[in-house]
């Protein structure tokens, strides 16, 4: 099945240019001109990447963002204008996964959706073996770099992204330090994608799903404000 991107903004030759854009990349697209019509396709089901204007006419494309993040962890790559920088800030901070600013280069565009597809596989389990393991503890969780699995004590397996296992597996190497993100980005930038601007946070605001309590008082990732990050738990390798 071809991958199926929802494209939502107001204005119909901005639809047009994403739409031709990315068909030509085997893509499946699907078009929706306000909330309401985008909210009626996600409501079916099967999207797998979603590009959201936020300045929607009418509609807050904002919290268009905030109900969809709210009930799926699809993708989304926000549209905004060239000085919605605050915007931008807030759109990532709800969880969305990168941006482009009008006016755009479609190469770009194409570019961004393919890393943040990659970023969202999910992981491919090598076959395990009992030599050269690498393991990982830390409150409760066991994190198996060999076998790219994440496991709690009580519930069993997590499924991370790969780009949420890469991002845990440089953290729980570095416990109790501070990384910039900057920092963050070289670091990730040796796995097989290349993460851009602050699409770190997104990243981040997702993975504290997966292993927090509370994402919203996180005990294990902690933020440096304007710094970056820190692993606060302690870990050891077992």
């Amino acid at each position: 099945m071809p991958t199926e991107i929802l494209v939502v903004d107001d204005d119909p030759e901005i639809r047009n240019l994403l739409h031709v854009a990315l068909g030509r990349e085997g893509y499946s697209v699907t078009e929706a001109g306000d909330a309401a019509s985008a909210r009626a396709r996600l409501e079916r089901g099967g999207i797998d990447l979603i590009t959201l204007d936020l300045t929607l006419g009418a509609d807050d494309g904002l919290k268009l963002a905030r109900e969809i993040r709210a009930q799926s962890d699809v993708p989304i790559i926000m549209v905004t204008g060239k000085g919605d920088a605050i915007d931008r800030v807030v759109g990532l901070e709800l969880g969305a996964d990168d941006y482009v600013s009008k006016p755009f280069n479609l190469r770009e565009v194409v570019a961004r959706v393919r890393a943040v597809l990659r970023r969202h596989e999910p992981e491919q389990r090598p076959a395990t073996s009992a030599h050269g393991q690498e393991r990982y503890r830390f409150n409760g969780w066991t994190l198996d770099i060999k076998c790219r699995e994440l496991v709690h004590d009580p519930d069993g397996r997590r499924e991370l992204t790969t780009g949420e296992f890469n991002l845990l597996e440089v953290f729980v190497r570095r416990p109790q330090r501070v990384l910039s993100r900057d920092e963050i980005m070289d670091l990730l930038k040796g796995h097989d994608w290349s993460p851009v601007d602050r699409s770190i946070d997104a990243l981040v605001v997702r993975l504290r799903k997966k292993i927090e309590a509370d994402p919203s008082a996180p005990q294990h990732i902690k933020t440096v404000r304007g710094v970056g990050y820190a692993f606060s738990t302690y870990v050891r390798r077992v």
